[in-house]
């Protein structure tokens, strides 16, 4: 069966079952009502990523089989993905210790990594530099840096959905023009899977991802990522880019609060995107500026370092240093009062 054709299977099931989520959640109240940490202001059901991580992992099997993925991938992202899926479910219906969600966050990088196989060389201006070890413990922070920045950057309607999609698109289309074809099946089902919750969560959302979805698409997107890497240097740099807007907003809003003494897991809304929200009065105009930041600034950045164009590092400093303002324009990190 081409795998061509499973897709718009993916998001139609992706589509039907946070229609059931919804219904679910109604039921069972699992209800997000608005407080002062709120970006919301309506009650809304929780919990819809759950929609997501069905869709994509029911169908990795059936890629494997079909000859369009590893065994060693597959394992990887069922194993991890499942893993900090469950952690998140558990935690909307209830509440986990931040210390047991961390530990479970680093048991899944490590599972990642485990199964990844091993990684090349760092590349900086044309130089490789063989880390080692040390590339190691790195990738294992930031797989879990990245979980856990994406559960935060998940704040107001679409914004987690719109970046999963056309960090996954853009990814696909990279691979496919640079010859890496057999890369491109995990982000395009995870973006069509993606793409049937997002009719449900574009502004104004009808149902929350919940730390369910968020955590699971860090932990992936961290995980495809490193099996790019893997496959060739270029492509950090190009994951790198095209996630540049949640990550320099989160890493500069958590070491702003870091510097001020604030508690790193104690809920806020002092990110860039959750001023500019309130700023503009709206969720879906931040939403499709992300998105528009995406295509027209990042993606083309990307574009230039796949083809050899831009070292990886300098455009990586290209495209952070106009992030790293924007945050700075709207507050990130600073007090929710001034």
């Amino acid at each position: 069966m081409s795998a061509w054709l499973i897709l718009p299977i993916v998001c139609l099931c992706s589509l039907w079952l946070t229609k059931q989520l919804r219904n679910y959640a109604m039921s069972h109240s699992l209800i997000d009502i608005p407080n002062l940490r709120s970006s919301h202001s309506v009650p809304t059901p929780r919990g819809g990523g759950v929609a997501i991580v069905l869709s994509f992992l029911l169908c990795l099997p059936i890629l494997h089989f079909g000859g369009f993925i590893s065994w060693e991938h597959t394992v990887s992202v069922v194993g991890a993905g499942g893993a900090v899926a469950l952690l998140g479910f558990f935690d909307d219906h209830g509440h986990i210790a931040a210390r047991w969600r961390l530990v479970g966050h680093f048991l899944s990088g490590c599972w990642v990594l485990y199964w990844n196989g091993s990684l090349p060389p760092l590349t900086l201006f044309g130089l490789n530099f063989d880390l080692g070890i040390l590339a190691y413990i790195f990738a294992l922070f930031y797989i879990v840096w990245l979980l856990n920045l994406y559960n935060f950057m998940d704040g107001i309607d679409g914004l987690a959905s719109i970046e999963a999609i056309t960090a996954c698109l853009g990814a696909a289309f990279l691979y496919y023009i640079s010859g890496f074809e057999y890369l491109i099946w995990s982000p395009l089902f995870l973006g069509s899977a993606v793409i049937g919750f997002l009719y449900w969560n574009f502004p104004p959302a009808r149902i929350f991802m919940g730390d369910a979805g968020s955590g699971f698409l860090g932990v992936i997107l961290a995980t495809l990522s490193l099996q790019a890497f893997a496959a060739s240097a270029k492509f950090l740099w190009v994951w790198l880019i095209l996630l540049g807007v949640f990550i320099v907003d989160a890493t500069f809003t958590l070491l702003r609060r870091i510097l001020r003494g604030d508690k790193v897991y104690e809920a806020h809304r002092s990110h860039a995107y959750q001023f500019a929200s309130r700023r503009f009065g709206s969720h879906k105009i931040v939403t499709l500026a992300i998105a528009v930041i995406n295509i027209v600034w990042l993606l083309p950045i990307a574009y230039l370092v796949t083809v050899g164009v831009v070292d990886g590092v300098f455009a990586l400093l290209v495209t952070y240093i106009p992030l790293i303002l924007i945050a700075a324009k709207f507050n990130a990190g600073d007090l929710e009062h001034k």
